[in-house]
């Protein structure tokens, strides 16, 4: 991989002008920035990975419909097998398989119960949801670079493991490296999150902090809230699989997180199959996990609510074995300035 990283380098300032020629011409107007008729709140990043956007989208959705908000959440649809504006759900039904829409919106829509929908384009998908649901709030996922739309706030979230990262490579542009843009790009945002997970604070190294000067910056954390089978829809108390052997299944971004979060409720994880982010399962990947559970004498399977989602679909093909999903939910460190700032 390092050598990899190597060979890519010289692709990188090809990547670093064609980053900085697009802001300048949206900054000077060239390429125009549409409004529409609703408030929008974006939530990105600014590297590759999982940062905790999509438990961000679902707090965020979650407190406006406390606010009497008639919210609606727009994503691109990441890996979706589809094009064009496709609706995930109307607020209480699910319209598409994960394969049409993709994993980060259906779970949104699962949690939140508000219309979503997947669009590239996201101003036409916002008119969408504003003309057929009258939704006076929409939230962008993944929108920090999709600047083609105006936003009211624009939220970056960053994982504090990627912030203080020792890797030379990780704070380098794509291809070599894994940003989008470079720390500049904070500057743009309203407001940064960083997002320690289920890991303790920690100072960020001096030449990542200097970035954040003279920007609001929040924390935040993730809270396990226990267990739920997929099948049943049923949820267990973290207590409950203390000292289980089971067989972890994963298939996103960055499952350090994941495993922190497992060791710590003392789940057996000595057990497990990783698979790519944002992994669509098809019948070879059900074998391998049926084979390995049976092989390894374990209990059940545990996996995260993204792979729940794409796992559902195929319950008949696993009847035979308990699965259950880790249900985690997003934590401000210090909520009531966080909802202040937004609110206002």
């Amino acid at each position: 991989m390092k050598i990899l990283r190597f060979v890519l380098i010289p692709f990188v300032p090809i990547f670093a002008v064609i980053v900085k020629l697009r802001n300048i011409l949206f900054e000077t107007n060239f390429f125009k920035t549409a409004f529409v008729a609703a408030k929008v709140i974006s939530v990105g990043n600014i590297n590759v990975g999982g940062s905790g956007k999509t438990p961000l989208v679902i707090y965020l959705a979650n407190h406006f419909k406390k606010e009497n908000k008639k919210v609606g959440v727009l994503s691109r649809g990441y890996r979706r097998k589809s094009k064009g504006y496709v609706l995930v759900s109307d607020g209480e039904n699910i319209y598409p398989n994960v394969e049409s829409c993709g994993d980060e919106i259906l779970l949104t829509a699962l949690e939140c119960k508000v219309p979503c929908a997947v669009s590239e384009k996201r101003i036409e998908g916002a008119k969408n949801l504003i003309s057929t649901f009258g939704v006076d709030t929409i939230i962008l996922d993944d929108a920090f670079q999709h600047r083609w739309i105006k936003r009211d706030i624009d939220l970056l979230i960053c994982e504090q493991k990627f912030l203080i990262s020792p890797d030379f490579f990780d704070h380098y542009l794509l291809p070599a490296g894994l940003m989008r843009e470079p720390f500049t790009a904070i500057e743009r945002a309203h407001a940064v999150i960083i997002n320690r997970k289920f890991s303790q604070p920690r100072d960020l190294p001096s030449n990542v902090e200097k970035y954040f000067k003279n920007k609001r910056i929040f924390t935040s954390y993730y809270a396990a809230k226990g267990f739920v089978d997929i099948k049943r829809k049923v949820e267990y108390n973290m207590r409950e699989f203390e000292g289980q052997k089971s067989l972890v299944v994963c298939g996103i971004a960055n499952p350090y997180s994941f495993f922190t979060a497992l060791k710590q409720t003392n789940v057996d994880t000595e057990n497990y199959l990783i698979f790519g982010d944002h992994k669509y399962y098809t019948n070879k990947e059900i074998q391998k996990i049926r084979k390995m559970f049976y092989s390894t004498n374990s209990h059940s399977v545990v996996t995260t609510q993204k792979d729940a989602v794409k796992l559902t679909e195929y319950k008949n093909e696993l009847d035979d074995i308990d699965i259950f999903y880790l249900k985690i939910e997003l934590v401000m460190d210090d909520e009531k300035s966080f909802i202040d700032f937004i609110m206002n």
